[in-house]
């Protein structure tokens, strides 16, 4: 008998099963939370910079001292524009690892809609619809948040003599620039993160398969794609800090390369993610629970490089600010050391870009953390079979949470190192391109705050082992015989 004859000798419906995803819910937005925390924070900060920004401009204009020079106006919406840029970008990059993971995480119930008669690229749109959902939920919630901080945090400055009181106008056409952004990188990250649906196949449904086929070592054009984008991107952010010595627009070209190059690095992060794990790996194998942890790593680096690429995002975001700010402010001291007359009030701008910076260091904490919960949490949930197993063989509850501790920590340190290597080239480009130019300006060294990286080590390790909790007691609550049943 065949399925064909199975369905219609059923009642009308019973043969063809409510499409659900891998945990017996009807998709949509179940699983998606990240995915709208990330958009929403993303849209959030993107309106606060602009509101911010142009509130900031009303009060330059109206200062004395600053109000007839054009400089500091210039530079507040350089640093909007290069503040809402990453945000977006880091935004559409935590939100394409949290699709794919969602895909990989419906393997056996996409592989059965496909033995049901459904095609690839139908289930494809299905996602795509799922990303303009998440993007326009995320956005509008966004926007409103990002409107009611900014009028608080607008009356704070007024009370705290930050700001003049002045009848201040908020709103403007450039709110729409974040919402519009956001959902648009949403969208195409939703495309990009589900591309792997086109792998599934219907046989998958018949088997206890809970992995898209293995694609390391097959990926060229990925490959190309990505080592032509780190060598552009890179040659210009070259380009931008030398056009940076002798105008101001030197920043966009800068951002454009780092934006560029930093996709570069995320797209190739499968060739050398598995090593770099490989080598902390050998590093910490002093006991059971890390030598699996290492295992882990290297059975599953699809997992392991989407864990990574996320909290490096995360890190190079905190370096590039920190680093930036302090060469920003090193250029200023000299400058305004050479020509005090001519930068008089520019404290104003620098309290004001400081601020902004301390928001968007935040905002990566925020994201980092949530697509690192996510992507533990999906590990867990594939691994179930796996973990049960281990179980049987007689590993305990608290030898299992400590193979997952350690194995995100392994990944917390390699990515917290690359990820601060990264931010300091960023955030001295960033600092140098946009302020090379000014009078009395030119190249200096980068400035390193001296905690910096020791703060890093320990704060972004320590939001790695909180995250890797929950996914741990997740880990260990279902008993060795239901996983090995379940799965």
């Amino acid at each position: 008998m065949t399925i064909r004859d199975v369905l219609s000798a059923s009642p009308p419906g019973a043969g063809i099963p409510r499409r659900t995803d891998s945990v017996g819910k009807p998709p949509g937005l179940h699983g998606h939370g990240p995915s709208i925390v990330v958009t929403a924070a993303g849209t959030g900060f993107g309106v606060i910079v602009l509101m911010m920004t142009h509130v900031l401009s009303q009060a330059v204009e109206a200062d004395p001292v600053t109000g007839p020079s054009s400089t500091v106006g210039v530079l507040l919406t350089m640093a909007a524009i290069v503040f809402v840029v990453i945000a977006t970008v880091v935004g559409a990059i935590v939100t394409t690892n949290t699709f794919a993971s969602i895909v990989q995480s419906r393997v056996r119930t996409i592989a059965l809609m496909r033995l049901l008669g459904s095609s690839a690229r139908g289930l494809r749109r299905s996602f795509l619809r799922e990303g303009l959902l998440v993007g326009a939920m995320g956005s509008g919630l966004g926007a409103l948040l990002g409107l009611g901080s900014s009028l608080v945090l607008t009356r704070g400055l007024i009370a705290g003599g930050v700001l003049p009181p002045l009848p201040y106008g908020f709103f403007d056409g450039s709110l729409l620039l974040p919402v519009g952004g956001v959902v648009v990188a949403t969208v195409s990250a939703g495309w990009a993160g589900s591309r792997t649906v086109l792998s599934v196949t219907p046989l998958q449904a018949l088997g206890a398969s809970e992995e898209m086929p293995a694609e390391e070592g097959r990926r060229p054009v990925r490959t190309g794609i990505a080592l032509v984008g780190a060598a552009i991107g890179t040659a210009t952010l070259v380009g931008g800090i030398v056009l940076g010595q002798s105008q101001i627009l030197g920043v966009l070209v800068a951002l454009v390369g780092g934006v560029v190059s930093l996709s570069g690095v995320v797209f190739g992060a499968h060739l050398f993610v598995p090593a770099i794990l490989r080598l902390v790996g050998r590093m910490t194998n002093r006991s059971l629970p890390a030598r699996l942890a290492s295992a882990n790593s290297s059975r599953h680096p699809e997992i392991s490089t989407r864990s990574f690429v996320g909290i490096l995002v995360g890190v190079a975001l905190v370096a590039t600010l920190s680093v930036g700010l302090a060469t920003f402010r090193g250029l200023i001291i000299r400058a305004a050391d050479a020509d005090p007359t001519y930068y008089e009030g520019i404290d104003t701008m620098f309290r004001t870009t400081s601020l902004v910076a301390g928001g968007l260091v935040g905002f990566s904490i925020l994201i980092a953390a949530v697509g690192l919960v996510n992507d533990l949490t999906m590990s867990v949930r594939r691994r179930r079979r796996e973990l049960g197993l281990l179980r049987t063989l007689g590993l305990d509850v608290t030898q299992v949470r400590a193979m997952i501790t350690v194995e995100a920590a392994q990944i917390a340190f390699a990515s917290i190192i690359l990820g601060t290597l990264l931010g300091i080239v960023y955030g001295w480009a960033g600092a140098q391109s946009l302020l090379g130019s000014i009078r009395s300006g030119g190249m200096i060294a980068p400035v390193v705050p001296p905690t910096l990286i020791a703060a890093l080590l320990v704060v972004g390790t320590a939001v790695t082992v909180i995250a890797a909790l929950a996914p741990a007691r997740r880990a260990t609550r279902t008993t060795p015989i239901e996983a090995l049943r379940d799965a």
